[in-house]
């Protein structure tokens, strides 16, 4: 007996390409989650998966060997690393944060782009301001207790030394060491807030909003190059013995991933009659460039991708995820939105339908795991078997594409233009 070929969107062999967010992690947490959530898809439905190191050399990544849906498939996914670009641009000390505050302030006061995205989602818009209103309140505790350190300073030394014969010299003396000592105090508060960020995530915001802000919205020198050389291994797959070459793009990864496919396609590097170019963005937060005067270059990618019939677009977000722009359509709020507009088909991950009650109020108030929850596994997907699966979409056996082609867009999706910014590059 011979095999039968497979249908043009059957996939056999799947090349991913995950683009992550601003995160300066380790490239094994996401091998790590990845393992750790497939095991639970696993428990929690039909799915086969098994998790295991990639062969093929060049990258970091692993190969998932799958049976899902009756059809076994195999697929290496390759994580596109730029956390030491990351951790770079979060190297500065505290007085340099506070000037990323100022000058992400100015950013998007100036250029109106704050207004604007007001009136969008409130949830990326909170995750927004809260970092700005974090440090200022840090700020201004450190200045209270170097207030109350200097006042307790001097009112203790003319306690002790009052009607010596040299206390007026001293008393001098002790009211500028008094100034020393409780503006150390306060450094050190500062000091401590920033060693507990791991639980207030304030700096941590702050960089992520200023490294989007440096350029007024272009992208950095560095993060171009770097986007070439995952231009360059993307093209390579595609000249790949696979069916599907899938582009995966997190958080602040989403509008790389975007960038990144509109230079393939700019460039002439996806073959005729080559695999399948998909691309997924989750939890995007493209406004919060493409709102910005300098974003050109991803204005102009947004409305070349919306129009192509190269590949599949899928959108995913979740009004549960108060980190990303839920249900904004990123070209139509960008103004990108032209009369050929074919894509992206936007649709909702639905938390409260696809997780079960018990696991959404774990979730309650991890608000960064809610966000990264598009990578997890979902408890609840029974009554809607073709609602997102993550696992579903990177290892089992149909493409983006057909896999989606009966879903329509979510009815909740927002598409009126909302940006003062309409020029793009060519």
């Amino acid at each position: 007996m011979t095999d039968q070929a497979p249908s043009p969107d059957q996939v056999r062999r799947r090349a991913v390409f995950y683009i992550p967010g601003f995160d300066p992690v380790p490239p094994r947490s996401y091998r790590e989650r990845y393992r750790r959530e497939a095991a639970r898809q696993v428990e929690l439905s039909a799915h086969s998966i098994t998790v295991s190191p990639m062969n093929r050399a060049g990258g970091y990544g692993w190969h998932v060997a799958a049976r899902i849906e009756g059809a076994e498939t195999v697929t290496d996914i390759e994580l596109l690393h730029w956390a030491d670009i990351v951790r770079a641009s979060m190297s500065g000390g505290i007085v340099a944060t506070y000037g990323q505050l100022l000058r992400t302030a100015r950013v998007y006061l100036a250029s109106g782009a704050l207004f604007r995205l007001m009136r969008l989602r409130k949830g990326p818009l909170i995750a927004a301001l809260y970092p700005v209103g974090f440090l200022l309140v840090q700020l201004a505790l450190a200045l209270l207790l170097a207030v109350a350190v200097w006042l307790g300073f001097v009112a203790g030394w003319e306690t002790l030394f009052r009607g010596e014969q040299w206390f007026s010299v001293s008393f001098a003396f002790a009211f500028l060491a008094g100034i020393s000592v409780g503006l150390t105090a306060g450094y050190l508060l500062l000091r401590w807030f920033k060693s507990a960020d791991n639980r207030f995530f304030a700096h941590y915001l702050m960089h992520d909003y200023a490294f989007t802000a440096s350029r007024d919205g272009a992208y950095p020198p560095e993060q171009e190059t770097r986007m070439a050389a995952f231009a360059d291994r993307i093209a390579a797959a595609l000249a790949w013995d696979v069916d599907e070459v899938l582009v995966v793009g997190h958080s602040s990864g989403a509008h790389i991933a975007i960038s990144v496919v509109a230079d393939l396609l700019r460039c002439g590097r996806v073959p005729e009659g080559g695999p399948a170019l998909s691309l997924l963005t989750l939890g995007h937060v493209v406004p919060m460039v493409s709102f910005l005067p300098a974003a050109a270059r991803l204005r102009g990618d947004l409305a070349a991708l919306s129009q192509s019939d190269r590949l599949a677009w899928v959108d995913v977000t979740a009004p549960g995820d108060g980190c990303s722009f839920a249900l904004c359509d990123p070209v139509a709020v960008s103004g990108m939105a032209g009369p050929h507009k074919r894509w992206p088909l936007v649709l909702s991950a639905a938390f409260r339908k696809t997780l079960s009650p018990e696991a959404w109020d774990t979730l309650r108030w991890r608000f960064f795991e809610r966000h990264f929850q598009y990578l997890n596994a979902f408890d609840n997907l029974a009554d809607d078997p073709g609602a997102y699966d993550y696992f579903a979409v990177t290892a089992g056996p149909r493409t983006l594409a057909a896999r989606f082609a009966a879903r329509r867009p979510s009815a909740s999706r927002i598409e009126r233009p909302f940006n003062r910014y309409t020029n793009r590059a060519a």
